[in-house]
């Protein structure tokens, strides 16, 4: 039980340090998928089309880097920037979102990127601390799991 506790948490401190070493990768990545999200947007009505709604329904935000991104996707030529970057759902007609010029005082326009980010960073702390919590309790176990191991090959371990 030690060992595979010992395990676990040697791939939760590995997975740890490659995730923070390798941040800027992960970062690029995600990036570039979410330019590949937006030009396939809705093409196929995917969950990845869904996840860009959410992304910019929940964030406020509109776009990777803003909300002229959209300009350069098949889905812009033919209805404009997605309903889900709209500050009110109410007040935006599908003739604005198909000029730029209108479409910025009614959807948001800061990018996604930065803000998805920004807020994942913002949490770290959060992840990292109850991950450290439960590191704790997993050292806790091996020490137990050694220490009742300890015992029962001293025979000082008596059997019901």
């Amino acid at each position: 039980y030690a060992m595979l506790l010992s395990l676990i948490f040697l791939i939760v401190l590995v997975a740890a340090v490659v995730g923070f070493v390798f941040r800027h990768e992960i970062k690029t990545n995600f990036e570039s998928n979410l330019n590949l999200a937006l030009r396939d947007y809705n093409v196929t009505a995917d969950r990845h089309s869904e996840a860009v709604d959410t992304i910019q329904r929940t964030l406020h935000c509109c776009g990777v880097q803003n909300y002229s991104d959209w300009e350069r996707t098949e889905y812009f030529t033919q209805r404009g920037i997605p309903r889900s970057c709209c500050k009110s759902q109410d007040d935006c007609l599908e003739e604005d979102l198909k000029d730029l010029s209108k479409a910025k005082l009614k959807v948001f326009v800061d990018g996604c990127f930065f803000l998805v980010t920004s807020t994942m960073e913002s949490k770290m702390s959060v992840v990292a601390g109850i991950s450290f919590g439960i590191a704790c309790f997993q050292l806790v176990g091996i020490i137990l799991a050694c220490c009742l191991s300890q015992y029962i090959t001293n025979n000082q371990y008596e059997m019901v």
